[in-house]
């Protein structure tokens, strides 16, 4: 996501990084070129002229033009300004002081409503709450199959009705949770292909008539500026809590994330980044700012990874590296808890710089496929012990994975540099706690 729009800021900021000194006329012409790949982003006109005033303002000051690094002082003129018209601070579900918590979600038809109400019931799930669906969308075809289908992946209730009655499925569903003792509820609303009255009053009705703690507004990034139009309308209708922004994985130039919080002024709590139920991450202006600057976001980085590592696991993987015991089904395990972590395209995002450094590398979801094809293709022995994969075993190995016998030696050449790289960080980590046990010595350098 936004990777137009951070190569663009990066070609604006190559005239003053770097410079001992700095003009106004540097700032003047930086600030244009900003102005212009904002716009190029679809961001809102009001909202890209009110960013780079605030930002020309700020680094003509003294502050800027005089100081030691002025680049990387403008730079994080930018990034305030960012974090700033993204909303300044995570802000996450209000839930309700006794339960259930009503969440209703609203947006137009096609906008992922269903499919989120499902991940946002999944990422409820993982944080220990207990969650009841309802499938408050009667009118297109399918749609409540397609809710109970979702949940039946997640394993979370589903509350229906056979009679077209959405306020009716909405109220019962808060009495059924109380029933099974569900500690929130997220309600599934109808949408259309555009905003109309029916839809309105509808979904008005709802939130009337069960009052929920929180109305989340779903909608597509990839609609631009047409997002930002629809969310300012269903705002002033129903005056919903925040926004969800689906589809941020596709063609997405960045504007209606840019805009939106400035324009409707409620805060993004979420963003979707594919189809996958686990692709559901909760909004962080700051974190969002320098992905867009290519410093990469490390934070959400080790929470996702630290999701899916446990201490007890780092610690035998730790003592197997050291003991240079890795094997390949150690191997492929590691491989399953990254895929575990979301999409690799998402995680090389986070990674600082490597957005940049892979620009032209298509980097797809499917690449650990041929890896994973060759390692089940090997016997249990092959897997714990490497060193007796001989000519005969790669042939065999290479034609029960559909791969060629180059694959699999390429994969055994990457597999040994890797064993190699581990052993050498656990070393520099044991010498760099050595080290620092010393310096922290009465004696140590006096």
């Amino acid at each position: 996501m936004f990777e137009d729009l951070s190569d663009k800021l990066g070609s604006a900021f190559q005239s003053i990084s770097g410079k001992a000194s700095i003009s106004d006329v540097n700032v003047a012409e930086t600030v244009r070129e900003i102005r212009r790949a904002l716009l190029d982003a679809d961001v809102n006109y009001e909202v890209a002229r009110e960013f780079t005033k605030k930002i020309k303002d700020e680094a003509m000051g003294a502050g800027v033009l005089q100081s030691v690094s002025p680049g990387q002082q403008f730079t994080k003129v930018v990034y305030d300004e960012l974090v700033t018209i993204l909303g300044k601070e995570h802000e996450d579900i209000r839930f309700a002081t006794v339960p259930p918590t009503v969440i209703l979600i609203a947006g137009l038809q096609g906008s992922g409503k269903t499919t989120l109400t499902a991940k946002l019931a999944r990422h409820l799930k993982e944080q220990n709450h207990t969650p009841l669906l309802a499938a408050a969308d009667v009118y297109r075809p399918a749609a409540i199959d397609q809710l109970k289908t979702l949940a039946g992946q997640i394993d979370v209730p589903v509350y229906a009705i056979e009679e077209k009655d959405a306020r009716r499925v909405a109220n019962e569903a808060i009495t059924e949770a109380k029933k099974r003792a569900c500690d929130v509820v997220i309600i599934d609303t109808a949408g259309r292909l555009h905003v109309d009255e029916d839809m309105m009053n509808e979904v008005a009705d709802i939130k009337k008539s069960v009052n929920p703690n929180e109305t989340l507004f779903v909608v597509d990034a990839m609609t631009g500026q047409d997002a930002v139009n629809t969310a300012k309308e269903f705002n002033e209708r129903i005056e919903f809590d925040g926004v969800v922004l689906t589809k941020m994985d596709g063609d997405t130039r960045g504007g209606a994330a840019l805009s939106i919080t400035s324009v409707v002024e409620k805060p993004i709590k979420f963003i979707s980044t594919g189809e996958k139920l686990d692709a559901l991450t909760p909004f962080y202006p700051d974190r969002m700012a320098q992905r867009i600057l290519g410093m990469g976001d490390v934070v959400s980085l080790v929470e996702k990874a630290q999701q899916q590592y446990d201490e007890k696991e780092a610690q035998k993987l730790q003592s197997k590296i050291k003991s240079d015991s890795f094997n390949l089904e150690d191997f492929y395990h590691q491989l399953q808890q990254i895929k575990k972590m979301g999409s690799i395209s998402d995680l090389v995002g986070m990674i600082p710089g490597m957005n940049k450094a892979m620009k032209d590398v298509e980097v797809s979801d499917d690449a650990f496929k041929p890896i994973e094809a060759i390692i089940n293709s090997m016997t249990v022995e092959e897997r714990l012990n490497p060193d007796v994969l001989n000519g005969s075993r790669r042939r065999r190995i290479a034609n029960g994975s559909g791969t060629s016998v180059r694959d699999v030696n390429e994969l055994m050449k990457q597999f040994e540099q890797m064993k190699k790289m581990m052993k050498s960080m656990s070393k520099m980590s044991k010498m760099g706690r050595a080290m620092q046990g010393l310096k922290n010595m009465p004696t140590f350098g006096k």
